[in-house]
């Protein structure tokens, strides 16, 4: 019977996703790489904290100026629209996100 609940619990868990699945991935499979944004950001803000604060800042706040994105890309995707996520579960996307790319103690 344990089984069966936890069985149950974890396909409901994985039906939903994580924030950074249901918020962000979703629009990126046929819009700018997610990876290549990452790149693009570390290449620009140089450490995670920096990183992460401007990420925080375009999505509270998209514009042209402020986006890393190259002319190209806002030509043919456009500027996104202002994140809805309350600022604990964009948080939570983020750090998400930046576990998923960095290469910070995964290279031995």
């Amino acid at each position: 019977m344990v089984k069966v609940f936890i069985t149950i619990v974890l396909l409901i868990a994985i039906s939903f996703g994580n924030v950074y699945e249901k918020n962000c991935v979703k629009c990126h499979k046929n819009g700018p790489s997610l990876k290549k944004i990452y790149f693009d950001y570390l290449l620009k803000y140089s450490s995670e904290k920096r990183v992460k604060r401007a990420m925080i800042d375009f999505l509270k706040n998209p514009t042209i100026k402020n986006s890393i994105m190259p002319k190209s890309y806002i030509k043919k995707y456009g500027v996104k629209k202002k994140t809805k996520l309350s600022d604990t579960k964009l948080k939570e996307a983020i750090d998400i996100y930046w576990k998923k790319f960095t290469i910070k103690g995964k290279i031995k």
